[in-house]
């Protein structure tokens, strides 16, 4: 067969070339590629609704500075010309956004959508949605993921293909184990732990209580750990301490071990540290990776603080041209959320997408892990089910 020949099998199977054409230049292409053929037949103007949902989480989760039971949540769902597209908004206390804020924006985007004739142009469109408020990242990130899903239907392609991105290069997502005082409690969910590759333990509780934490792990499984301190280590000495002391223990990475703010203090502990550290509190957005090269060995990439996919794809660019290490992350969310974290973890060393996984009653099917590893199919948009008589949107 011959060169010419594979690129144009390469052409018909991706629809990269197409996808990327049309982001570029919609209307002039819509009476001469498949989409037109596609086309479901509806409003050209961009809709967008929503609906609140609690994610009941299937134990008390517990990391440094507080325990829940539950997150808020806000489904999303913009349609055009007959296709849909889901997003979400995932708000622990400590994100500082709840459903009513979330609300509160998506009735000030509704507006911003209504400027735009088509939902291609997303590097106009998500930019003025981001200056509609100056926070509300899981607001934001609720209309970015949901138009990402659309574009992807409509082309009839992942966000993993049409970004060019390699499947089988997805790593194990880790799986999280919170901190509980109760014996019996932490041993259940050790138990529940033993299928994971690779287990996120939850400490900066305190010096007892997180050694004893990895020792009840230790004496159950031996799985590889990342360990996530939420800023809960207030001594640089001690945070060097309690690595090294991890570091004895299969423990492979430290994320956020001190406060956000500490950065020379974090660059201290960095430069001595056995395990590469990676930023997560301190890491927002993408105008902070600038401030932490030298400082932290990577970053923790989630989508419910970065305002969502086109941001993390400019983010995952930055930080390899830096040279820093790559995480991403979620909260306790859906699949939508999930899915839509999972189509850059080709991109990535670790991965901690379980959150759909921790809540007991989530509302859509997406993406799946197979033997612990993120794993990719070839479905269009972000690869989702909504499951019937959870949701009504």
């Amino acid at each position: 067969m011959s060169q010419k020949q594979n690129r144009r099998d390469f052409i018909k199977t991706a629809g990269v070339l197409t996808a990327a054409a049309m982001i570029l230049n919609p209307n002039d292409l819509f009476a001469r590629t498949p989409v037109e053929q596609r086309r479901k037949g509806g409003s050209k103007k961009m809709q967008l609704d929503w609906e609140n949902f609690t994610g009941q989480m299937k134990y008390t989760f517990t990391i440094s500075g507080c325990s829940r039971t539950s997150t808020p949540i806000v489904i999303t769902r913009i349609t055009w010309d007959g296709y849909k597209g889901y997003g979400e908004a995932a708000m622990p206390p400590y994100l500082g956004e709840t459903q009513e804020s979330c609300n509160q924006f998506l009735l000030k985007a509704r507006p911003v959508l209504d400027k735009f004739d088509n939902p291609f142009v997303l590097d106009d469109i998500l930019p003025a949605i981001d200056k509609v408020t100056t926070n509300n990242c899981a607001a934001k990130a609720s209309v970015d993921i949901a138009l990402h899903d659309l574009i992807g239907n409509i082309f009839g392609q992942p966000w993993w293909k049409i970004w060019g991105f390699n499947p089988e290069k997805t790593p194990y997502t880790s799986y999280t184990i919170g901190y509980d005082a109760d014996d019996d409690i932490l041993n259940k969910k050790i138990e529940d732990a033993a299928w994971a590759k690779i287990i996120k333990v939850k400490l900066g509780i305190g010096d007892a209580q997180d050694k004893r934490m990895i020792k009840m792990i230790r004496s159950k499984l031996n799985t590889p750990i990342c360990i996530d301190a939420n800023q809960g280590w207030k001594d640089k000495y001690y945070a060097l301490d309690m690595i090294n002391w991890l570091s004895e223990r299969n423990v492979v990475m430290i994320e956020q071990p001190m406060p956000k703010a500490w950065l020379d203090e974090t660059a201290w502990v960095t430069e001595r540290s056995p395990l590469p550290i990676i930023a997560d509190e301190a890491c927002q957005r993408l105008t902070d990776i600038p401030h932490l090269k030298g400082v932290y060995s990577g970053i923790n990439i989630k989508l419910m603080k970065c305002t969502g996919m086109r941001e993390a794809r400019e983010m995952i660019s930055l930080a390899q041209d830096f040279r820093m290490k790559l995480m991403v992350g979620c909260m306790t969310e859906t699949s939508v959320a999930i899915s839509a974290a999972a189509q850059i973890a080709p991109k990535v060393t670790w991965a901690d997408l379980d959150g759909n996984i921790l809540i007991a009653n989530d509302c859509f099917d997406g993406m799946k892990l197979v033997n612990g590893k993120v794993t990719l199919f070839d479905k269009p948009g972000l690869g989702l089910t909504k499951k019937p008589d959870i949701i009504n949107l």
